[in-house]
């Protein structure tokens, strides 16, 4: 039986983590849209055409940001087509995913929706087929008072009120060459700068962020940032990372140690950052936006699966059905964004309902949880705060990660993963802190000890673990309780250590108070 020990030091953290990394996005992407989160008909449809069903499991999820409209959509999409009477909007054909676009939702429907949702909108820009003027154009459209011809035009639709959006992204991946007008790094550097400066001309109390590298194992990957940094340095606050994970090679023990990747990723991106800082001798420091992450590989590389025939609105595409296994690497992806609260300042978890989501539906019936749900309503809820670093003695194990892309297969030998990936988080105002731990070992149950010096004798507030004994199990329509969190059992508490055993192959959270 493997044994490991954690520290968590009041006095050492990491960082405090910003409300906004516990995004998620919502693309014109499959059933995503429509279908998802709208659904003119549904039982629980409002006067909007907002399902309430999906967003009782949204506010139980507790996103608090959300990207719209894209992804590679944004690349070819006129934001006009989105506003207005929905009588007169027109339907287009949706190069990215090969459907039609009716455009009966759009950015007025959405920032509505996430009023309704509380949740912060964030905005991205067409800078693909469009560029710098249609942005500022959609800028003033959205936050400008009034008294000009965008924002009047808004008024006219029907709202009044500025939306007084904060956040915008620059374009969505234009390093790809799936991507509608794919950019090399200075292309994409000169054309994101010029729409930077008119943006924050016309609303200077935005946030921006350009667009990095697709993937870590895109071929510009570090060349990309560099540039494009180079130009957008003194014009935005962040920097975008995408990270999807996948289990191509039918390897749980790699699956579940790609998120050390994604760490290994935050950390190259934050170097190259700071080093354009230093040439530029700033002291500014460019924060890190991951602004799209998730477990994905079933429907990704087949055709048919991302696609179908005939051009049809809303495919059920991309509709990743999740396991146990999944669940348990998104929880160390979750643990990997905790643990860099110092730099990834806003994430978005790609994408909310239908594709490659948390929440799925049947149209014109129930909604249920993804096994993903869970970790991240448990981080998105006890999550917040101060995070602590937390020094880990744990057995290791070799894996090697299959990622292809297009026609290469890369491979990533990762030598040395431990069995034993935590993160703790203090809340500032109680003191009380919460640990996310993950036990790698399919087989083997992980007796556990973790020390919390300075923190007094710790009282159990609550402990759940999710896991199952089949790691292909998976919620469906029938089954929707399939697999859920349950208690977490047998954990002692003595001075300022805890201690207990994790199940193999399981996520779990410990709750903790001080004593009175």
């Amino acid at each position: 039986m493997r044994k490991a020990t954690a520290a968590v030091r009041h006095d050492n953290a990491i960082g405090d983590t910003d409300p906004r990394l516990f995004g998620a996005f919502v693309e014109h992407l499959g059933r995503c849209v429509y279908g998802g989160i709208y659904e003119p008909g549904h039982p629980t449809a409002d006067a909007q055409g907002f399902r309430h069903d999906v967003l009782a499991l949204v506010r139980e999820l507790a996103p608090t940001i959300m990207r719209y409209p894209g992804g590679n959509f944004v690349s070819g999409y006129n934001w006009e087509d989105g506003v207005g009477p929905v009588e007169q909007r027109p339907r287009r054909l949706d190069l990215a995913w090969m459907s039609t676009e009716p455009n009966t939702f759009g950015t007025n429907e959405f920032i509505d929706w996430c009023r309704l949702a509380d949740i912060e909108p964030m905005l991205a820009v067409n800078l693909g087929t469009r560029g710098g003027d249609a942005a500022r154009n959609l800028l003033e459209y959205c936050n400008h008072p009034g008294g000009t011809a965008w924002s009047d035009l808004r008024r006219s639709h029907g709202w009044d009120q500025p939306h007084d959006v904060k956040f915008w992204c620059l374009g969505n991946e234009m390093d790809g060459p799936w991507q509608m007008e794919m950019k090399t790094a200075h292309e994409y550097g000169r054309i994101a700068t010029e729409a930077a400066k008119m943006m924050r001309w016309t609303d200077p109390r935005i946030e921006l962020a350009a667009c990095g590298s697709s993937g870590r194992n895109m071929p510009t990957f570090g060349a990309w940032e560099d540039e494009v940094l180079q130009h957008t340095f003194d014009h935005v606050e962040y920097i975008s990372l995408h990270t999807y994970i996948n289990d191509y090679a039918g390897d749980t023990g790699a699956l579940l140690a790609a998120p050390d990747l994604m760490d290994t990723f935050i950390e190259e991106v934050v170097a190259i950052a700071d080093s354009v800082a230093a040439r530029k001798h700033s002291s500014r420091r460019i924060m890190l936006s991951f602004d799209e992450w998730n477990v994905w590989y079933r429907t990704r590389r087949a055709r048919d699966g991302r696609v179908k025939p005939g051009w049809p609105v809303a495919p059920p595409i991309l509709e990743e059905a999740y396991s146990m296994a999944d669940a348990l690497s998104f929880g160390g992806m979750c643990i990997s964004l905790l643990n860099h609260a110092d730099r990834v300042k806003v994430a978005c978890l790609a994408q909310l309902v239908n594709v490659i989501a948390p929440i799925m539906t049947e149209t014109g019936g129930p909604a249920w949880r993804q096994t993903i749900f869970f970790p991240f309503a448990q981080m998105s809820r006890y999550g917040r705060g101060r995070v602590l670093r937390a020094e880990v003695d744990s057995d290791t194990y070799a894996a090697r990660y299959f990622d292809p892309r297009g026609t290469t297969d890369l491979h990533f030998p990762l030598p040395a993963v431990p069995y034993l990936k935590l993160a703790a988080v203090e809340d500032p105002a109680t003191g009380a802190i919460t640990v996310f731990a993950l036990n790698h070992h399919l087989s083997e149950p992980m007796p556990l000890e973790l020390a919390l010096p300075g923190f007094g004798t710790p009282v159990l507030v609550e402990a759940l673990q999710l896991r199952d004994d089949d790691l292909q199990a998976t919620n469906t329509r029938d089954q929707p309780e399939r697999v859920v969190p349950t208690k977490l059992k047998g954990l002692r508490m003595a001075s300022d250590r805890v201690r207990g055993t994790l199940a193999p192959a399981s996520w779990n959270m410990i709750r903790l108070d001080r004593a009175n």
